[in-house]
């Protein structure tokens, strides 16, 4: 998967905002508000940080050799996904819809409620 794949991806889910706080090379993703995603370019190959439940992200990480403990994330919750090939699109797809998810859970309850209302929750939490 590409750069260009992922960020429309990304931004394809419910209320996404691309922004760049970090400089013109580092993509932010957010939903209101919160980050799901940084999309940045890391030892010469773009790469993806995305949130994950802690014992996901371990067996990630010793299954695909391009997840990596979060480049300057919390380790525990955050993996970096190398987009060179070693993670099939179907599961790099499949995490950044996992982080938006574990996003959007972690909202407050108003906020939350108001996704699910106007875009209904099996397209919040695909």
């Amino acid at each position: 998967m590409d750069r260009k794949t992922v960020r429309e991806h990304l931004l394809a889910r419910p209320e996404a905002i691309e922004d760049f706080p970090f400089g013109p090379e580092v993509a932010v993703f957010r939903v209101r508000g919160k980050m799901f995603a940084l999309l940045g370019h890391r030892e010469g190959v773009d790469s993806v940080n995305l949130k994950c439940d802690p014992d996901e992200a371990q067996a990630l990480r010793d299954i695909f050799p391009g997840v990596i403990p979060g480049y300057h994330m919390d380790k525990k919750h955050w993996n970096t996904v190398l987009l060179d090939g070693t993670v099939p699109d179907y599961e790099i797809e499949r995490m950044m819809d996992r982080s938006y998810g574990l996003i959007v859970k972690g909202l407050r309850k108003v906020e939350r409620e108001a996704l699910e209302f106007a875009h209904g929750a099996d397209t919040i939490y695909r």
